[in-house]
């Protein structure tokens, strides 16, 4: 009797361990749902929040992290590519050389920097395309075929105008951390440079060689920023400031005899034969102090004409500003 009994009450135990055991697993089934619904609820709230940009030439709303992006600047392009943000076209033609993998198939070439291809525009339907001054009269027409982000460089606030397009592409593709970090190490860098030129007694040109021509280029100018921001002094400070330079004889340059002459080749930026050093070392530029010291500094053109504003191209300008000053 004794044994039966045992025998029933162990069946009671097995059923009602089993009841609860079926009831913890639905419960946790049922966990597991609501986990996997509120996840696929929290992914598509981050996918449609969405961004609004005031910028000079409007306002746009964009999702935040577009997947399709048109880009019609190095300089944002060279920032995309750093922080390792993909796009979908871009102008191949005169692409740099360090961008150069966006100037294969894997991308759509829409155009040119200034005669940008709407129907391919079209048909990729972007999420995004960003513009800069090259592309500023299109303002209305790009409009038409995606929201459009206006970014430029002001060059009388140059490292100012740097810092807030990089926060805009910081807020749009959600990478305000990375963005703040770049910032606060390119302060450094500038700051650096600055005590470097702070007794600097050497005053420099700046120099756009064009065929057989030369432009100078003095404070508050498109690279005015060597002076403005670096801190070097400017041979001349009455330089027109105008966006293609002043132009100038070689007499004037043996005239102001600069202690540092920086060049930047035209030619060679736009994919031409490179034609800088045959032009500006000619025998009145022989004779002047930079001349005389080897302080001639062919600056990188792809970086100085084509995509500056971006990080990497800051980044080796700095370089090539600190090697100058060695």
């Amino acid at each position: 009797m004794k044994k039966y009994l045992l025998l029933a009450l162990l069946a009671l135990v097995l059923v009602i361990f089993g009841a609860c055991s079926s009831g913890a697993d639905e419960k946790t089934a049922s966990n597991d749902a609501t986990t996997e619904t509120e996840t696929k609820d929290d992914a598509e709230e981050a996918s449609s929040e969405t961004v609004k940009i005031t910028h000079k030439l409007g306002e746009i709303e964009v999702a935040k992290n577009p997947e399709k992006v048109i880009v019609f600047d190095f300089g944002v392009l060279d920032t995309l590519d750093h922080f390792g943000i993909d796009v979908v076209g871009l102008p191949q033609q005169a692409v740099p050389s360090y961008l150069e993998k966006y100037a294969g198939e894997n991308y759509e070439n829409v155009g040119s920097l200034k005669e940008p291809d709407f129907e391919k525009i079209d048909q990729i339907k972007p999420d995004l395309i960003i513009i800069s001054t090259r592309q500023a009269e299109l303002y209305d027409e790009m409009s038409k075929l995606g929201p459009v982000l206006y970014v430029e460089l002001d060059v009388n606030n140059y490292i100012e105008s740097f810092k807030e397009n990089l926060n805009i592409l910081g807020q749009i593709f959600d990478i305000e951390d990375e963005v703040k970090a770049e910032i606060e190490a390119l302060d450094e860098r500038i700051s650096a440079i600055q005590a470097k030129t702070k007794s600097l007694d050497k005053k420099a040109l700046i120099l756009l060689a064009n065929d057989n021509k030369a432009s100078a280029y003095g404070p508050g100018s498109r690279y005015g920023f060597i002076h403005d921001v670096f801190g070097i002094p400017a041979v001349d400070e009455n330089i027109d400031a105008s966006t293609h330079g002043m132009n100038i004889t070689f007499e004037y340059v043996l005239e102001n005899d600069p202690d540092i002459i920086y060049v930047i080749d035209r030619s060679a930026a736009i994919g031409e034969e490179p034609s800088a050093k045959a032009v500006i070392e000619n025998d009145l530029v022989q004779k002047t102090k930079a001349a005389q010291n080897d302080d001639i500094y062919y600056l990188d053109p792809e970086v100085w004409y084509l995509s500056g504003g971006g990080v990497i191209s800051m980044n080796k300008m700095l370089d090539e500003i600190e090697a100058s000053l060695e």
